[in-house]
């Protein structure tokens, strides 16, 4: 039967829709199901409170307002101690806060064990640079063959104070990086990689992977050259640290925005974020003590937290083609669930307390 003309285009467009919806479809995963992620990257901001970050009076609006429609805002995330290191250790290793730690290491000394390892693989004792059979998630990547980078905004900008890849103090030493200047503003305490002897103990290997944040625009060009995991470090003043800044420029939540407005499209707009990537913005701790997800501490270890337990809620932002914009979760995440989330996607082991019952992971509220 002839068709005509008018209804055979309305048929064939209607095929071909219902053809492309279903291609749609089919890339991306049923509700609940974990998303194909292959490229991960997160961003790590400093020391704001969810009600003054994406509150109705924010002084970042890019990230308070703009990047949640476009993505998911978690407004129960939480960190998980004071001050910053042991929030950024936790991330990466699943190891709890210890006496050094939870006071960002002005010294960069040993960890000295003081017994074996314990539940849920914490090391007991004290100290900043963890023995090499204390592993990571960059560990685990590269033995799954695998790719990571961490990228710190300003490391090396003055070569006295730290090497422009694997930046940190000599073992014993004071840590000079505790505190930014004009020229230098990169923080080691931000920086967890350098915390451990199975990754600093290789040279070659530390310098490839812990580098510069500006090489980050180079390893965006390909999916090819883009890690599977990129831990990005802002600057004292870009990650909101310091209220002005040690080069004299407004700091604070106003310096976040300035730099997620440059750094969020370079990652979002790249072949890897478009094919299967994850961008998780949060902070390491907010101003408060409280806590969500069980308090965990190490066995002699003490309560985390400077200002009560726990390291306040923080809130985050997750960017993915597999998250429908203007996803708004209200349930329970903090920085263990952040580590056992992304290994996950990769089929790692959760390492540390990310591997302790009740530990929840990204799932269908998000994505």
């Amino acid at each position: 039967m002839k068709l005509p003309l008018r209804l055979a285009a309305m048929l064939c467009g209607w095929i071909s829709l219902s053809m492309g919806a279903a291609s749609a479809a089919s890339a991306v995963p049923a509700r609940g199901a974990v998303p194909p992620i292959r490229h991960v990257f997160v961003i790590v901001l400093e020391n704001e409170p969810f009600h003054a970050t994406f509150g109705p009076g924010s002084a970042a609006p890019y990230l308070a307002r703009t990047l949640p429609r476009r993505g998911a805002l978690l407004t129960q995330y939480y960190g998980i101690g004071h001050f910053s290191l042991d929030n950024y250790i936790a991330m990466v290793s699943g190891q709890a806060p210890n006496p050094d730690t939870q006071q960002d290491c002005p010294i960069y000394r040993e960890f000295v064990a003081t017994g074996p390892v314990g539940a849920h693989g914490q090391l007991p004792g004290r100290g900043c640079v963890y023995p090499a059979s204390v592993k990571t998630i960059a560990d685990q990547l590269e033995a799954a063959g695998l790719r990571w980078k961490g990228y710190m905004e300003d490391m090396g900008r003055d070569p006295a104070r730290e090497r422009a890849t694997c930046g940190h103090a000599a073992l014993g030493t004071p840590d000079p990086t505790e505190t930014a200047t004009r020229t230098d503003q990169y923080a080691a305490k931000h920086d967890p990689f350098v915390y451990f002897h199975s990754i600093i103990d290789d040279a070659v290997r530390c310098d490839a992977h812990v580098v510069n944040l500006d090489r980050l625009r180079v390893d965006l060009r390909a999916v090819a050259t883009t890690p599977n995991f990129s831990f990005i470090t802002p600057n004292l003043c870009h990650d909101g640290h310091n209220s002005l800044c040690a080069d004299g420029k407004p700091g604070g939540l106003p310096a976040i925005d300035r730099f997620l407005k440059v750094w969020v499209p370079r990652i979002t707009g790249s072949a890897a974020f478009r094919k299967d990537g994850l961008l998780v913005i949060t902070f390491d701790e907010g101003s408060t003590g409280n806590a969500c997800c069980g308090l965990r501490r190490l066995p002699d270890g003490p309560v985390p937290g400077q200002f009560g337990p726990g390291g306040g809620r923080v809130g985050a932002v997750l960017l993915s083609p597999f998250i429908h914009p203007g996803t708004v979760s209200a349930k329970p995440y903090d920085h263990y669930a952040l580590l056992r989330s992304v290994e996950g996607y990769f089929g790692l082991p959760a390492l540390g307390y990310a591997g302790a019952p009740g530990v929840r992971v990204f799932g269908p509220d998000i994505f």
